[in-house]
């Protein structure tokens, strides 16, 4: 059993007070002990010590039937600035947020394919980080931590990229690299969790239990949360979803085994089913993912027959995996992101939820809803919300450690 000390339960306390502010701001504390499920008294009494840090302010009164007007809650923005970094494995983002998570700056660096081993990456980061704050015109001492989202397995206490598989990065300790060039508070995850945490905390997961925030991109994966919490599993490598079988001893996948989901559906398992239905395709721009997939997908809906069986086949792996995920995890909404996901687009999702009701049990089917991600920089955003909750749980006045 896990003994929580005092300590630990007014942290946690504090985090979900935030997170509710977060959700539902301007909010008063009558709205907050009814939303949070917590005593009167612990809301007043984090309430109070989060007016006392300044994370939180009266932002006005709300008038009440029958009694005094009551004080609304909102965040600071200004308490601080974020930073959300989402290295994926074509391109490099970096968004700087005020502490309400509003998007101010953003800068984005193409990753071309031979700039991808560590030290490259670290002196990018290291390079565009001093950039976003000229740019911006943000103090460093503004900055209360930077959180980054880097593609594979993570071990996140110690920063280590433990596998990468399309850069065959293993064991990389990639936060202590970057900590010998950056004196900022360092958090450090995966695409997978950063999706999964910004919709719990900003977009389709809040006031839900259970979700599940699918990415498609040149990787694929799946972020979940059970029952209103982040499920990272025992290594921290929960929602490998993209390396799960689809096909017997099918193509060759980038962790090194065969017939993988993202052999199928990731960007390059896209364009080879191109090049497999069209080897001299027009549509093909080697070496660019991103314009392949823009010109594949243009060619679809101006009614291209190649172009519409290529994604009809994604369609249907997709379709088939999602199945699994319904009916494992019974979630009650099911967001499609990534930039894949997000190029395919609105006009997809019938056709993937009809896949998907083929192979899933029809119960907890009907009781799940499939939508896009409708978050701007939705990994970028979780990305900085590791180092929100990074700060917040750091310690009693909310200063960040590193």
């Amino acid at each position: 059993m896990i003994k929580h000390t005092t300590s630990d339960i007014r942290r946690s306390n504090r985090l979900a007070i935030l997170q509710h502010i977060y959700a539902s701001a301007p909010i008063s504390r009558q709205e907050l002990t009814v939303s949070s499920s917590l005593s009167q008294a612990t809301v007043a009494n984090v309430v109070t010590d989060l007016l006392g840090t300044g994370i939180v302010v009266e932002s006005g009164y709300r008038h009440s039937q029958g009694g005094r007007p009551r004080a609304i809650l909102g965040i600071n923005a200004a308490h601080g600035a974020l930073i959300g970094v989402d290295v994926a494995e074509t391109y490099i983002r970096y968004v700087l947020f005020d502490f309400q998570l509003l998007h101010k700056t953003t800068i984005e660096h193409a990753l071309p394919p031979e700039a991808n081993q560590p030290a490259q990456i670290v002196d990018c980061l290291v390079c565009s980080l001093n950039e976003l704050l000229q740019t911006s015109g943000t103090p460093r001492a503004k900055v209360v931590g930077v959180g980054i989202s880097i593609p594979g397995l993570v071990e996140r206490a110690g920063g280590v990229s433990v596998f990468a598989p399309n850069w065959a990065w293993h064991d990389v300790p990639l936060a202590a690299l970057l900590k010998a060039q950056i004196d900022l508070p360092i958090y450090l995850d995966n695409p997978l969790k950063a999706s999964a945490i910004a919709e719990q905390w900003f977009g389709a997961g809040r006031g839900i239990q259970n979700l599940v925030a699918v990415t498609l991109g040149t990787g694929v994966g799946a972020g979940v949360m059970i029952n209103g919490a982040l499920y990272r599993g025992t290594t921290n490598s929960a929602g490998e979803w993209g390396h799960t079988t689809v096909v017997l001893d099918g193509r060759p996948c980038s962790c090194g085994n065969y017939g993988c989901l993202e052999a199928y559906v990731g960007a390059p398992g896209i364009l080879q089913t191109l090049a497999e239905l069209a080897p001299g395709s027009a549509l093909l721009h080697y070496r660019d993912q991103t314009a392949s997939i823009t010109a594949l997908v243009a060619a679809a809906r101006q009614g291209d027959p190649i172009a519409n069986e290529v994604i009809q086949r994604t369609t249907r792996y997709v379709g088939v995996a999602l199945a699994s995920l319904i009916n494992l995890f019974n979630p009650q909404v099911v967001v499609i992101g990534g930039w894949v996901g997000l190029q395919l687009g609105h006009a997809w999702l019938p056709e993937l939820r009809a896949s998907a009701a083929r192979h899933a049990l029809a119960r907890p089917m009907n009781a799940t809803t499939i939508q896009l991600c409708q978050l701007p920089n939705q990994i970028s955003m979780g990305a900085a919300t590791f180092a929100l909750e990074g700060f917040l749980l750091s310690g009693p006045t909310g200063v960040g450690v590193h």
